[in-house]
C-alpha cells in the first residue's frame, strides 16, 4: 500500500500569524501593506510557503545588513 502525502500549498492568515509567532492583527497589517505577498482568493487572502519564506528572508537579511555596519 502506498501513503501520498499531500502538501500544503498555501496558508490563511491566522495559520501564517501562528507559524511566525505574531498577532492575527500584525499578520494582516504586514499583508496590507504588502511586506508579505498574499493571493486574493474570493473573499480570503491566501499565502503561498514561499512568500512567508521571502519575508522570514529578507528579515534575516535586513538584520545581518544591520550587525555589519
Amino acid at each position: 500500500m502506498t501513503t501520498t502525502v499531500i502538501e500544503r500549498k498555501w496558508h490563511t492568515t491566522p495559520e501564517v500569524a501562528d507559524m511566525l509567532g505574531y498577532s492575527l492583527s500584525k499578520t494582516k497589517m504586514l499583508i496590507l501593506t504588502g511586506k508579505i505577498r498574499s493571493i486574493k482568493d474570493g473573499r480570503n487572502r491566501r499565502i503561498l510557503p514561499r512568500y512567508v519564506d521571502e519575508y522570514v528572508e529578507r528579515l534575516a537579511q535586513e538584520a545581518e545588513q544591520g550587525c555589519s555596519a
